[in-house]
């Protein structure tokens, strides 16, 4: 299974935010979205990406007056990706070492989608379910 299978059953889209657009302004796209990290991209051009932890982490250490600073002095800088041809395997082993939840995927240095965990732990989760209803099948025939 390839990160490419993902995408094409979950959708190419991509939510971005531009780097000077206030965090706040960011944490409201995350809510409403009920997602956990936005990619940060200016003029197509893939500059960061902003988490749930990234927020979290500097609130707690500078209080709630980040809220007014740009995006950029918040995100995550050097943003980890994956290609469409990766393997789940291996992605999945990526995000565990690195601790992280959101991959974007790019190709041709273009951002065609971004993945998390869930995405991956869904798609999982299917292919195990198709497994067993095609051993269920083959038992009830044999």
């Amino acid at each position: 299974m390839t990160v490419r299978s993902i995408l094409d059953t979950k959708g190419h889209q991509i939510l971005s935010v531009e780097p000077d657009v206030k965090l706040s302004a960011a944490i409201k796209v995350l809510g409403e979205r009920k997602i956990g990290a936005v990619l940060v991209m200016n003029q197509g051009h893939l500059e960061g990406i902003l988490s749930e932890r990234d927020i979290v982490r500097v609130l707690g250490e500078r209080g709630a007056r980040v809220l007014e600073e740009p995006v950029s002095a918040v995100m995550t800088r050097k943003v980890v990706s994956c290609r469409e041809s990766d393997t789940v395997a291996g992605i999945m082993e990526m995000m565990t070492l690195g601790k992280f939840r959101h991959l974007p995927v790019i190709e041709d240095g273009k951002v065609v989608g971004l993945i998390s965990i869930g995405d991956i732990v869904k798609r999982r989760v299917h292919e195990f379910e198709t497994e067993q209803e095609a051993l269920r099948d083959y038992i009830k025939t044999a």
